[in-house]
């Protein structure tokens, strides 16, 4: 490490001044800036319904935000009391003009249709992606602030530990289901602390906006009566139909489930009853039900004489209000084992044979927070989970699944999947043609499915059946969506205003244009693990935050190591990096898969954090010996947000295909890395 590195710039005069020390204001800081990040995500897109299924939009949002604190630094003494007023505003915006989802336009991959109610999107995205910079832009000017003050790679310590604080509180706040109301009151006592109001005005700037976001999310929390899963804001509501008590269920204000008794519901709807019916068997003695929901499937299946049933529910909330309020109690009977977890976990990890296995109706209604277009539900409906379902059958078993699929060819393209893991045709029944409710039964062997009317079978326009490396059923083409091209082209364009806005000449960047490009590709790996950990062991919150914190685990390890032991070169560490990708490249999820779940997860780790932990290393060595860290983060930071929307790349080359962009774009960076960091060891 240089000298120039070692040295520490004169104090910022805010900091100098702030009650709090350094090192404990910037774990606060840290981890106040990345629960604000995970709480906007989770909150505007229980309300804002297009962000269910864009949930990376905040993100890319946060990112520019975060990038354009760490470069306001040094350019403006004043505290950033934009931030609060603007989360108050944003608030109010989001409570007072709700968005439910269009899901007719095409790539955007749902399953059935309703029409839209509030703001367009063109015009409600474009307000939470500025108010998401704006709101983060004053966290990360705070954290920034503290940079000055420490050697550089003991800031980005003390930084990393906030984050993984941050991490910790809301998984537990998760945990807990506690409501958003909580969330803005950790988020207003953090302003309060890190901000320091002194003058009359400035305690006005602060408490106005924080009771004003706590009152809203209050207000919201008592009049809508929300229950807070990790995944959705569920609300219920209670009436009778035709005499029948009826529960229906909404997250985030879409109608979802509705629990009605199982001799209603055979009664009033034919798909329920058809996997039953085409099952050349009849013998019903253990089923498993993925997407068991608020237990109606359950219910169904114990009233056809089953002896024993597994139902397996990712959302504990709603297997909470099915076992409280459905009619038939069938989460009661003692032949019920219940799971809560994600069906294709399950699939990978449980030895049981079964007579009938049920797809019902899992379809989720929001993504895998911080991957582009992973559902909860992507890694059920590829051919591998098909496959793995085949294996679990017993002789004479059947695998049936229904939904309401809204395409023909979505009809045609699960058939076909199902075909081509079975090896012979499915049973197709179409419901009805409104909104193409359908039901596609499969026998062990074709002899154990008796079929109605024989299906047609895929036609030339029907897409193949999607895979583990591109699990994008409802995706037609191999393509980017020419919604999103837009949007991330408009993402780039504001971006790059807004960065010559608060930051000045783009000359001032220039000097770390690797770290740049470090941070584009940075996140092509943080998106590859986080997919390829959803897809080994579940697409669950607790794998995700545990991926997530595993991270920056990995990046804490680095920044310790570059501390306090002489590391190799750039090139060689360079070299290190590139090795980690081949190998990460070599092998392959479905090897991995067919490992014991303990075996499975160390190679998992070596595997996926081996590439992390060694661009960490570079990161650190090269931002240990920056002229100026705010800036070299800032710009990080910036590529960050970059990689983010080259995410959708996976759309059309597939998850595994990342970490060969990624490779090239450390290559891209090597390329620029100064001659006098090249020699440095």
């Amino acid at each position: 490490m240089t000298a120039a590195a070692q040295s520490t710039p004169p104090p910022h005069p805010d900091v100098r001044a702030h009650w709090l020390a350094t090192r404990p204001r910037l774990v606060v800081a840290s981890a106040f800036m990345l629960f604000l990040e995970l709480a906007l995500i989770r909150w505007t897109g229980s309300n804002i319904v297009h962000l269910s299924y864009f949930t990376n939009f905040v993100l890319l949002g946060s990112f520019l935000g975060i990038g354009l604190g760490f470069l306001r630094v040094g350019r403006t003494t004043r505290q950033p009391y934009y931030s609060p007023i603007t989360l108050a505003v944003l608030v109010m915006v989001v409570l007072f003009f709700p968005v439910t989802v269009d899901r007719q336009t095409e790539g955007v991959l749902y399953w059935t249709s309703l029409s839209t109610a509030g703001p367009p999107p063109w015009l409600i995205l474009p307000v939470v992606f500025a108010a998401a910079a704006i709101v983060l832009m004053g966290p990360a000017e705070l954290v920034g602030r503290c940079f000055p003050e420490l050697e550089r790679l003991e800031a980005y310590r003390y930084d990393l530990i906030g984050s993984l604080t941050g991490i910790g509180l809301f998984t537990a706040l998760s945990f807990l289901s506690a409501p958003p109301v909580v969330w803005g009151a950790i988020a207003a006592l953090a302003y309060a602390v890190l901000l320091r109001p002194r003058r009359v005005w400035a305690r006005v700037a602060l408490a106005v906006p924080s009771l004003v976001v706590v009152a809203a999310l209050a207000a919201e929390t008592l009049t809508a009566g929300a229950l807070w899963s990790p995944y959705y804001k569920v609300t219920r509501s209670h009436f009778a139909e035709q005499g029948v008590p009826v529960m229906d269920i909404q997250v985030n204000g879409i109608p979802h489930q509705r629990a009605v008794p199982a001799a209603r519901r055979l009664e009033w709807e034919r798909q329920y009853a058809l996997p039953y019916e085409r099952a050349a068997a009849g013998r019903l003695g253990d089923v498993l039900i993925v997407g068991a929901g608020s237990g109606t499937d359950v219910a169904i299946a114990l009233s056809k004489g089953a002896e024993r049933v597994d139902a397996v529910e990712i959302d504990p909330k709603l297997r909470e209000l099915g076992g409280t309020y459905h009619p038939d109690r069938p989460y009661d009977d003692p032949r019920v084992t219940t799971h809560v977890t994600d069906g294709r976990a399950f699939l990978e990890r449980t030895d049981r044979k079964y007579d009938l296995i049920l797809f019902a109706l899992p379809d989720s209604l929001t993504l895998v927070s911080g991957a582009s277009s992973l559902r909860l539900e992507s890694y059920l409906f590829t051919r591998e989970a098909m496959e793995a379902a085949r294996e679990h059958l017993r002789p004479g078993g059947t695998f049936s699944m229904y939904n309401y699929y809204r395409e023909s060819w979505l009809v045609d393209r699960l058939a076909s999947t199902v075909q081509a893991a079975f090896g012979h045709k499915p049973c197709v029944d179409i419901v009805s043609e409104t909104g193409q409710q359908a039901v596609i039964t499969a026998g062990l062997a074709a002899a154990d499915q008796a079929c109605g009317a024989g299906w047609a079978g895929a036609t030339a326009q029907t897409p193949p059946p999607s895979g583990d490396d591109r699990p994008f059923l409802y995706l037609k083409d191999r393509t980017i969506p020419q919604i999103y091209v837009i949007t991330l082209l408009l993402i780039l364009i504001v971006s790059v205003l807004a960065v010559r806005a608060v930051a000045g000449p783009y000359a001032r960047m220039r000097p770390y244009a690797d770290l740049f490009l470090l941070g584009v590709a940075f996140l092509l790996l943080e998106t590859k693990s986080v997919t390829g950990f959803a897809l080994l062991f579940g697409t669950t919150w607790v794998v995700n935050a545990i991926v997530f914190a595993g991270v920056l685990v990995a990046v804490l390890a680095a920044v310790e190591v570059t501390r306090r032991f002489r590391t190799p070169s750039l090139p060689a560490m360079y070299g290190v990096l590139l090795a980690g990708l081949a190998l990460a490249w070599l092998v392959p999820n479905s090897w991995l898969l067919g490992l014991p779940v303990p075996l499975r997860a160390v190679v998992a780790v070596v595997v996926a954090f081996l590439p992390i932990f060694a661009a960490n290393v570079v990161f650190a060595k090269r931002f240990a010996d920056s002229a100026d860290g705010t800036t070299a983060f800032g710009a990080n930071l910036l590529g960050a947000m970059v990689g983010g929307c080259l995410e959708y790349l996976a759309l059309v080359v597939g998850y595994q295909a990342l970490l060969v962009v990624a490779g090239l774009l450390y290559l891209g960076a090597f390329a620029l890395l100064p001659r006098s960091a090249r020699v440095a060891g």
